[in-house]
């Protein structure tokens, strides 16, 4: 379980992360929204150990981030960053592969997790291909398969972050990638997830985290979080919110 308590973050003198205080639930996908610059990736830096907290503490399973080994680390929390760069010609299977080096479970069980990992993200098609001559989007379900092989099936006590991981891809694509999110959540790990899909967000997380200039504005159901007048006041975006006729979650519609 991933813990953080009264975050702050500082660059020089400008505080750009204050006063946030979460924790992650077990089977849960927590998604965070904002505006450009409201400081939803320097969030998930300070929760995956990549920025060091200038006030407060992140804990993993009750222990201090930076306590844990590497190994350790990577074998209960994956990090999928906003922006993944890999200048090699490997072939799909590799890259996804990459995800399984903090574990040793042997040839024959890490391909069959790479399999399952890309069937997951709707990549098992690209198998066999460079990745340097795939598009955007299929990078992005590439990686996305890496991070979910590094802790697949998923379980209690397992932890994904993904920054933006449906920025690329094209409607359909945008749903397959969630739906392989809710589904690692449904076996007990826990996400967060980074959005700026509002509709996205009411339809597959359990809670959303709203963040304007680096500090938290609500944290809540979707139901709670994505109200007209909030909305207004953080995107200045005039939205009617109705229930959905087949789901109930929020949608919401710019007027």
């Amino acid at each position: 379980m991933l813990r953080a308590h009264n975050l702050h973050i500082r660059r020089g003198r400008k505080t750009v992360l204050a006063d946030v205080s979460l924790q992650l639930e077990p089977g849960e996908v927590l998604g965070v929204l904002g505006p450009n610059g409201a400081g939803k990736s320097t969030l998930l830096g300070a929760l995956c150990g990549e920025l060091a907290a200038s006030e407060g503490e992140i804990l993993l399973d009750g222990q201090a981030l930076q306590h844990w080994t590497g190994a350790q680390r990577a074998q209960r929390l994956a990090v999928l960053p906003q922006v993944s760069t890999l200048d090699f010609a490997f072939r799909v299977e590799e890259v996804v592969g990459m995800g399984r080096l903090p574990w040793q479970s042997g040839r024959v069980r890490d391909e069959d997790i790479v399999a399952a990992a890309l069937r997951a993200a709707d990549a098992g098609h690209l198998a066999g291909r460079s990745y340097l001559a795939l598009s955007g989007g299929e990078r992005q379900r590439v990686h996305l398969a890496r991070v979910l092989a590094q802790l697949w099936p998923g379980q209690a006590g397992q932890t994904l972050l993904l920054d933006e991981p449906t920025s690329m891809l094209d409607p359909l694509h945008q749903h397959t990638t969630l739906q392989a999110v809710r589904a690692f959540a449904d076996r007990g790990a826990s996400v967060l997830v980074i959005l700026h899909d509002l509709n996205l967000a009411a339809r597959y997380c359990d809670r959303l985290l709203l963040l304007e200039g680096g500090r938290p504005v609500a944290l809540d159901t979707p139901q709670r979080v994505l109200r007209p007048d909030t909305l207004k006041a953080v995107f200045s975006l005039e939205v009617l919110v109705q229930s959905h006729p087949e789901r109930g979650h929020p949608l919401i519609i710019a007027r």
